[in-house]
């Protein structure tokens, strides 16, 4: 071919070839098949190859999908992404064990079998497929909502664009873990350093960093793996046991993980995590634990979940990392609930691949008995991203023991542990009582209110949170909505470009989550798994307020109503019922109301015949656990109560019932046996 003829066709093929980069990476809908885009990308590197000085540099051959789509998007998940409960001895595996089939009504020899798999220290990721197609790819974010990273995650080479095989149903989200194995790292971590760049601290980094990378051809250049383990939403069962639908994967084009096996009981689960422990090093890939689910799948579905993790499965962690160094001094910090608490500042120390400079010593009566002062050699522990402790005193320093003080070191209120007038049990935690009038307690409550599972504002992080607060800017949650943008871009480190996208941030979340409204309050007490349960009870918020302000004096039909509800106690309850009944927060309250507006919980299915309605079990069940018949009336849309009252609509009466049963009967609330409930419930 005569270079004037080359100088076309190559021309020609940038064309093309962008063309159906654009296509695939921007608009998810090809043009044309993989192997017909192959064999163009085959003949413009050999048209390069024969004529170097025609190659341009933006030619397709130096570059891998289509040009950045700019911030990412967000997917809400149809399925929630939720954490794992996490045991750490084999003890509380043998426990596990026991809770799942007592949940089950089942007896304690009973075989039950379990899948066990390495756990890959990670990003998760989700992968919707429809009809076979590879469509969204999603981070797991809060859980709830993630970040859209399709065209990055469209670069990894074990993600399949098109399902292999056959059977797959026509909606399929696969759900996996985002890695780099340890010789990528290294190659990695080597031309960073070559070309005079920071080392990345470890894979996980790496690897969470090279996915969210605005510019999708920066990802395709990370060696980044997948590994296929569990799914989201899906249009038709895709197998009856975990085992079966991981194998599944693997046919249509997964890589899963080979360390995954079978057990029937807790010592075989155990034996199969040592196993595991002691080849760890030589995997290739960092994992930091084994995770055991329960295998049969209509069991699975018979467990649920709790508020942020499945009844079904749990984490077997390994052993904290430890190590020693000297603690130099001993500070205290302020939180949110004016609580007051030891940190040590250690002389910096590597470990488990990250530097320690900090830890936790909980509180005064724990400097007590560990007996540790500034100067003394200390060991510290660090455990996946819990924060660093002190366990123990390794050599004494000759310093002179510190308790905290009396007075809040921020505010100079006085600082007192409570005393519970029930028990007489003195708190562990001593607390600054100047409430948001101590500055501290102002800004991490302010922290808190901006936080992922609160309000989630892109931009208004911790450091921009304390800068807008020393600014006298943004002194109470309100003040958030009604800050002056021009003035911020005004700001170093902010510009115009900033402040415009923070604005935009700040206008998404005029509309609230009623759950995420309560939770983000910070109220002592109330975190997220009460917010939900309060969310679904009284559905709007105004319902709830008007509840906890007749409430004030912990008594009443409001009180009666607000403690029943299954998973509450009255330590959660009273600090709700207090802190909404407090002047200064009612005013903080108000003024936030005035700037967002609270979206409602949803109300229960309709589908259901117990949908919205209020049931309390009573007496010994026979066919399931109380625990498994509370799950199941929560999951039908029901209103689990833990007493009778004159709100109650269906009491099931097991054999022993007494005042409950009693109760109802004067109330006239419609009665069931356990079989009679059954059938209610189809």
């Amino acid at each position: 071919m005569s270079e004037i003829a080359a100088k076309k066709r190559i021309a020609f093929l940038t064309r093309e070839i962008k063309a159906a980069d654009a296509f695939y990476y921007q608009e998810d809908a090809p043009v044309m098949t993989d192997a017909a885009y192959d064999a163009l990308r085959k003949e413009l590197i050999a048209l390069e190859s024969e004529f170097p000085h025609l190659a341009s540099k933006d030619s397709p051959t130096q570059t891998v999908g289509a040009k950045p789509s700019g911030k990412f998007g967000k997917i809400k998940h149809k399925v929630a992404m939720l954490s794992l409960d996490n045991a750490f001895t084999d003890e509380d595996v043998s426990d596990f064990v026991a809770r799942v089939k007592r949940f089950l009504s089942m007896d304690e020899t009973a075989k039950m079998s379990f899948t066990a798999e390495p756990k890959i220290d990670g990003l998760s990721a989700a992968l919707r497929y429809e009809k076979g197609r590879l469509i969204r790819g999603a981070t797991r974010g809060d859980g709830k909502v993630g970040e859209d990273v399709t065209k990055n995650l469209s670069t990894l080479a074990t993600i399949p664009k098109t399902l292999k095989g056959e059977g797959w149903p026509d909606v399929l989200e696969v759900r996996g873990e985002v890695y780099i194995d340890h010789a990528d790292f290294e190659t990695m971590n080597a031309a960073q350093v070559e070309a005079g760049k920071e080392a990345y601290k470890n894979p996980r980094n790496a690897a969470a960093g090279s996915l969210r990378q605005i510019d999708p051809n920066i990802t395709a250049q990370r060696p980044l793996k997948f590994f296929a383990y569990t799914w989201g939403e899906i249009s038709a069962p895709i197998s009856d046991t975990q085992m079966g639908a991981v194998e599944r994967f693997a046919a249509w084009g997964f890589e899963v993980n080979d360390q995954m096996k079978r057990h029937d009981s807790a010592e075989q689960m155990i034996a199969h995590y040592h196993e595991i422990e002691e080849k760890r090093a030589g995997l290739g890939y960092d994992i930091d634990g084994v995770v055991y689910k329960v295998n049969d799948l209509s069991l699975q579905a018979r467990l649920g979940f709790v508020s942020r993790a499945p009844r079904w499965a749990i984490a077997h962690k390994f052993p904290a990392e430890k190590a020693i160094t000297k603690l130099e001094a001993i500070d205290v910090q302020v939180g949110r609930t004016g609580a007051l608490t030891p940190v040590a500042r250690l002389t910096p120390i590597t470990v488990g691949g990250v530097v320690v400079s900090n830890a936790t010593l909980h509180n005064e009566d724990e400097i007590q008995r560990l007996g540790v002062k500034p100067g003394d050699t200390v060991e510290i522990q660090r455990a996946g991203d819990v924060i660093p402790q002190v366990l123990r005193v390794v050599e004494d320093g000759g310093g002179k023991l510190t308790l905290l003080p009396h007075h809040c070191p921020i505010c100079g209120a006085p600082a007192v542990r409570d005393v519970d007038k029930k028990t007489g049990r003195i708190d562990v935690v001593r607390r600054c009582t100047n409430g948001l009038s101590c500055p501290a307690q102002a800004i991490e409550g302010l922290k808190h209110f901006v936080s992922r599972r609160a309000f989630d504002i892109d931009g208004l992080g911790a450091k921009q949170v304390e800068l807008f607060y020393q600014k006298g800017w943004v002194k109470e949650p309100a003040d958030i909505f009604t800050l002056d943008f021009e003035q911020i871009s005004k700001l170093e480190g902010f510009g115009e470009t900033s402040a415009k996208n923070l604005k935009s941030a700040i206008e998404e979340r005029k509309e609230i989550d009623f759950a995420r409204a309560l939770y983000a309050l910070g109220i002592r007490h109330v975190g997220q798994g009460n917010s939900d349960l309060i969310s679904k009870h009284f559905l709007s918020w105004g319902k709830m307020q008007t509840a906890l302000i007749a409430a004030k004096d912990h008594m009443g039909e409001e009180w009666a109503d607000l403690i029943s509800i299954d998973g509450m106690g009255e330590a959660a309850g009273g600090s709700l019922v207090d802190f909404f009944n407090v002047e200064q927060n009612a005013k903080v309250i108000e003024k936030l109301l005035n700037h967002i507006s609270v979206i409602d919980a949803q109300a229960p299915s309709s589908d259901s015949p117990v949908s919205g309605k209020t049931v309390v079990f009573t007496g010994k069940l026979e066919k399931f656990s109380r625990d498994e018949a509370k799950a199941k009336a929560q999951s039908l849309g029901a209103k689990v109560s833990g007493s009778v009252s004159a709100k109650t609509d269906i009491l099931v009466a097991g054999p022993g019932a007494g005042s409950k049963l009693k109760k109802a009967t004067e109330l006239g609330i419609q009665t069931y046996t356990e079989d009679e409930w059954l059938d209610l419930i189809h």
